[in-house]
């Protein structure tokens, strides 16, 4: 009796220590206690393609816990990566860093579909930005400073990106229409994106150009390849 039971205890024991089984990045089932879920899962691009072409060959990778954006990358097509799922109320977190004078951006409530060429025809962009070494046109217009609604809006004393290279947190918060960004813990953009006044502040910058332009309170999100190198980890989120 006393074998049998300790043969038991160690099945049980053995079966609590078994790792568990792999999970799609960002699926509930891979939440935390807190409902924290992973987007990215630090070996592949499960949960990710690239906007409107889906599953290619892209200059996005995954390389030791960290989703890599290379340009120069000799083979890949150019192209947004967007989530497969679309988020409405949801927290977010991760950390980036770019390369020298780096400009790139993270979307939210991005539209998929072919009558949208670009991620930033629909979705609002936290602004990602090499500050210090960035273009002219980037460093004289606060709107184009890291953490800011691009081109919109931004609370710019609180844009103090790292220096290039070096790794930043971004936090990003949408709740009933209510969207906020905050860089290295800092807000650096708050709105509430349903009420006229928003809608007349986009109607006085460049995004007047794009009729769609922040009307959804959700959709896909977003990691912008622009023209420089930037990378990504940590990547995850919660249902709010």
């Amino acid at each position: 009796m006393r074998a049998f039971l300790y043969l038991f205890l160690v099945a049980a024991c053995l079966a609590c220590s078994a790792p568990p089984a792999n999970r799609q990045a960002g699926s509930q089932t891979d939440a935390d206690d807190d409902g924290w879920r992973p987007l990215f899962d630090g070996t592949s691009l499960t949960g990710w393609h690239v906007y409107n072409k889906g599953d290619v060959s892209s200059k996005w990778t995954a390389t030791q816990g960290v989703l890599v954006c290379d340009p120069k990358k000799a083979d890949g097509i150019f192209g947004d990566l967007v989530t497969d799922s679309s988020y409405a109320n949801f927290e977010m977190e991760l950390e980036w860093r770019i390369s020298k004078g780096g400009n790139s951006g993270i979307f939210i409530n991005v539209q998929e579909s072919p009558a949208y060429a670009a991620t930033f025809a629909t979705g609002l962009e936290m602004q990602l930005l090499d500050n210090a070494y960035a273009e002219h046109r980037h460093q004289i217009d606060s709107t184009h400073w890291a953490g800011c609604l691009y081109a919109v809006d931004c609370f710019g004393k609180n844009s103090a990106p790292t220096p290039h290279g070096e790794w930043n947190k971004s936090r990003i918060v949408q709740q009933d229409g209510k969207v906020s960004f905050w860089l290295n813990g800092k807000l650096t953009f708050e709105a509430e994106t349903k009420t006229e006044a928003f809608k007349n502040k986009v109607s006085s910058t460049s995004m007047k150009a794009y009729p769609d332009f922040g009307k959804q309170a959700s959709g896909k999100i977003a990691l912008q390849n622009h023209t420089d190198s930037v990378s990504f980890r940590n990547i995850r989120i919660r249902t709010l």
